[in-house]
Parts: structure tokens; C-alpha cells; sequence
């Protein structure tokens, strides 16, 4: 497993699709994974730390993590199949030697917004980025014109809690 960061948002100019772009800090790897509307808006709201009126999707899903006596370890896309990519959550629970480590099946978008709420690694294999991976991040962004990318990252920005209450 490769760890990445968040590297941010862009809209596929052909598909006008969002896209979630990973970055390996040790090189200049880098992996699109396309997601929805709704999956780019909950990551750009954890990635900018934007305060909702009542908990989001995602918030609660960390709480019920927690109050099932476990807590979220990582993130990990864990395959590529048919163009398809899979993830899953990491979990532990308990302690020291005894803790159990346990797995959950879901799409990335929705492991990559649990990983930008509450601060975990997002680990990608090494046979994903091996197919899917670009060398050089300048690749990753030349799928995306440069406009859209920035319109895309000011309409979620600019968007207040009181908008979200009524788009979400």
C-alpha cells in the first residue's frame, strides 16, 4: 500500500464529471478516481473544514463507528476492476495485541470523505496504481481545463450552511 494525500478537486472537462485527485508525496504519483456531484461536495466540506447547521452523512457515520466501540484506522482503495474502483474502511477494535482489525466494503468517495473528516491516511495498493496511476501529476491535470477546475472549486466554496440545508 502506497499512502497518498488529498490533493484536491477537479471536473473532468469531457464527462463534466468531478474528480478526486490523489497525490503520493514521495513522488509525483498521482491517481484520479471520478465521483459524484454529492461525493466531491462531503469531501470538499471536510477538506475545508466547513461547519454544517446538523451533522452530515459522513459525520455520523463516525459516530456510529464509535459508538459500536470502534474507531476508523485508514482508508483504502483496494482494487480496480472493469473501470471500477474499490475501497475499503479500515477499522479497529480494542486494544494492544488483542485489538481486531476489521474491513469495510464501500466506494471511495465515501472512504475518502471519512479519511479528509477525521484526519486518516488513504492508502492506495500498488497493482491499482500500477493501472490506473499517472507518473507525473501535470498528467493527472491535464485532463482538466483549468477553468473548470476553478469554477468547480469556487462553487463549493462559496457555498454557506444555510445552502447546504436546502442542496444536500
Amino acid at each position: 500500500m502506497v499512502e497518498m494525500k488529498i490533493f484536491g478537486l477537479a471536473v473532468d472537462e469531457k464527462a463534466q464529471s468531478p474528480v478526486i485527485i490523489l497525490k503520493d508525496e514521495a513522488s509525483d504519483l498521482a491517481l484520479p478516481i471520478w465521483v459524484g456531484p454529492v461525493e466531491a461536495m462531503a469531501i470538499s466540506l471536510a477538506i475545508n473544514a466547513v461547519e454544517t447547521p446538523r451533522p452530515m452523512t459522513h459525520d455520523l457515520m463516525g459516530r456510529v463507528v464509535k459508538a459500536l466501540g470502534a474507531r476508523l484506522s485508514a482508508a483504502e482503495v483496494v482494487d480496480l476492476r472493469e473501470g471500477t474502483f474499490y475501497a475499503e474502511l479500515v477499522l479497529l477494535r480494542g486494544e494492544g495485541e488483542g485489538c481486531e482489525v476489521l474491513r469495510v466494503d464501500c466506494r471511495p468517495s465515501d472512504a475518502i470523505a471519512l479519511a479528509a473528516r477525521f484526519g486518516l491516511p488513504v492508502r492506495v495498493a500498488r497493482r491499482v496504481l500500477d493501472q490506473a496511476g499517472t507518473r507525473t501529476l501535470e498528467a493527472a491535470q491535464a485532463q482538466f481545463s483549468g477553468v473548470e477546475r476553478d469554477k468547480w472549486t469556487e462553487e463549493l466554496e462559496n457555498l454557506s450552511p444555510d445552502e447546504l440545508k436546502y442542496k444536500m
